[in-house]
Parts: structure tokens; C-alpha cells; sequence
């Protein structure tokens, strides 16, 4: 597979009052062509600030600070917003965090097609809109008759959310964004999500790249994981080596932090501490405080981004001093 998406040292943050938060500091990856790639990590680690970041939705107070965000060779972060219009949501759709509360409560299903048509300079009939939007909405399982013409407090959580899908991926776009997908579901409702984008990507040889805090969700739909710690980018493999062999300590925590109904509860185990502030980040590796394998070289320095055998890339300095996790 080709790449698609090319990441490169994006480095970008928040302004706020107490300071800067670093929210993703260099972050380096390759998204294939075709695939689903997961950004997986803690709450407030810099997940959503990556994505948004890669498509210049940062909110008035973000910034980027350096990088390149190369697509089909372009770079999107020197865009002009009139070249960018014909990239968002025509090549590349975003689902934003939330997105469930981004329909508004005084349009209905119908009108919420209509505006993303009209925002984006698409000439449709409004029997073509019609035609279209309930095609998309089929795509997501839902009953076109029953939801167009319904307001967005008429639908649950799970029907906002597939409405969503079928809004961004209204004009065909070759990857789909989406942020926590997932997140304020019930778990009945989360499982027929990840059906549903499974079943999508099949069925249109689409690239996804979805945010989630839960790595058991990404184990269910991604190809490749990207896991974030403290704003880095800590490590980068195939789904199934990240589970069969994490490199990184942060990535071991997080697999053996799973719960399941048929789980030996002993050998669960949280990751102790908390996560670091962004505004006030540690030291060297940002990990290092709550790493059992922290050395005296983990608080001064920041960790190489190495590339071992096959697709695999970590930032440790275990792997440095020739010391891998056993």
C-alpha cells in the first residue's frame, strides 16, 4: 500500500493563560492508503490535537509551530484556506470530537445535508440531495423516510452519531477523520460503531484514522497504532505486534490496564501515577515518572523515534542502550 498521509515533525500548541500547553511535540508517521490507523492514549494526551492540527481545525488559541502534512505530496499546512476548501471534506471529512452536540437542535436531518452541500460549492438538485443523503444514510443503516426530515433531539446518541458518518462522507471523500467515535455511547451502541466502520471501509476501500482512548477499540478496527503519551509519539507498529509485543512501557501499561468479562482480574493493572501536565511537561522522556525501567538518562533526555525490524517504531531509551522490554 501507498502512502497517503505523510506526517512530519508537527509540532503544535495551545496558548492559554498560565502558559503554553505542548500538546503534540513532534510527531512523525506514515498513514497508508486503504488502511485504518488508531491514535490511541490517555485523556488530555494530544490525540485530538494531532488531528487537528494535520487538518488546520485548531481552535483561535492553537498553533503550529512547525511541521508538514504531506498529501498526495502537498502540504497541507501551507495551504491557502481557498486551496483547503477543495481538499475538506470532498477528499478529507473530519467527525470532530463530540460531534453528536455539533447538529443543531433547530435543523432538521435534511437541512444539516443542504448546508455541508452549499458550504462546500456543490451544485445539487434537491432531488439529488435527497437521492444522495439517503444513500449515505443507508450506508449507516439508518432509514432515510424516517430520519431526514427528523430533528437531532428526535434521535439517540448512536443515530446522531451515524448521521455524522453519513454527513462527512456525503461527497465521496478518500479518508474519513473521526474523533472518539465511540466515546459517550453505551457499549451495546459502541459495538455496532465499530461494525459499522468496519463494513464502511470495506465496502469503500476508504482510509480511516480515528482518536480513541480505549487501545481494546482500536484492537477491534485499526491496522496500524499510533500511541501517544504527553503529547510524543511513543510508538508506531501493526495492530497485531502491538498486542503480541509492545515496545514501549506506556504501550505494556495500557494493553495490561484492558478489562474484559473473562479477564484474570490479578494480572490487571493500572498504570500508576497520573498523566503530566502539557503545561508543565517533565523532563526528558515525559513517561519517565511513571516507568519502571526509567533510567538516569530518561529525565534529562528526550528519546530517540527509532525504526526497528519491519514496521515497528519507539521512542525508549531502552532501545537505545540495547536493553528492549522483556
Amino acid at each position: 500500500m501507498s502512502i497517503i498521509i505523510r506526517v512530519e515533525d508537527l509540532r503544535a500548541v495551545y496558548l492559554v493563560r498560565e502558559g503554553t500547553i505542548k500538546a503534540a511535540d513532534g510527531i512523525s508517521l506514515d498513514i497508508l492508503e486503504n488502511s485504518v490507523t488508531a491514535i490511541v492514549g490517555e485523556s488530555a494526551s494530544g490525540k485530538s490535537t494531532i488531528i487537528e492540527a494535520m487538518t488546520k481545525t485548531l481552535p483561535p488559541n492553537g498553533r503550529i509551530l512547525s511541521g508538514r502534512v504531506l498529501y498526495k505530496g502537498k502540504d497541507l499546512l501551507t495551504m491557502r484556506e481557498e486551496e483547503l476548501r477543495k481538499i475538506r471534506w470532498k477528499e478529507i471529512a473530519l467527525v470532530p470530537q463530540a460531534a453528536q452536540q455539533s447538529l443543531n437542535p433547530t435543523m432538521k436531518v435534511i437541512e444539516h445535508f443542504k448546508d455541508t452541500v452549499e458550504a462546500h460549492g456543490v451544485r445539487w438538485s434537491h432531488s439529488e440531495l435527497i437521492e444522495k443523503a439517503s444513500e449515505k444514510l443507508r450506508m449507516v443503516r439508518l432509514n432515510p423516510e424516517a430520519v431526514l426530515n427528523s430533528y437531532p433531539l428526535q434521535l439517540s446518541g448512536g443515530m446522531k452519531q451515524r448521521v455524522l458518518i453519513a454527513l462527512a462522507l456525503l461527497l465521496d471523500p478518500v479518508v474519513l477523520i473521526l474523533d472518539e467515535p465511540t466515546s459517550a455511547l453505551d457499549v451495546l451502541t459502541q459495538a455496532h460503531i465499530i461494525q459499522l466502520l468496519k463494513e464502511l471501509k470495506k465496502m469503500l476501500k476508504i482510509t480511516l484514522i480515528f482518536v480513541t482512548h480505549d487501545i481494546a477499540v482500536a484492537a477491534e478496527l485499526a491496522d496500524k497504532v499510533a500511541v501517544i503519551y504527553g503529547g510524543n509519539l511513543v510508538e508506531y507498529n501493526s495492530t497485531f505486534q502491538i498486542f503480541k509485543n509492545p515496545l514501549h512501557p506506556y504501550t505494556r501499561g495500557l494493553i495490561n490496564s484492558i478489562m474484559a468479562v473473562n479477564a484474570d482480574m490479578s494480572k490487571v493493572k493500572p498504570i500508576p501515577g497520573d498523566p503530566p501536565s502539557l503545561l508543565n511537561p517533565p523532563s526528558g522522556c515525559r513517561f519517565h515518572p511513571r516507568c519502571e525501567y526509567a533510567m538516569e538518562i530518561c529525565k534529562k533526555e528526550k528519546p530517540k523515534w527509532i525504526r526497528l525490524d519491519g514496521e515497528a517504531h519507539v521512542a525508549c531509551h531502552l532501545y537505545e542502550e540495547g536493553r528492549p522490554l522483556k
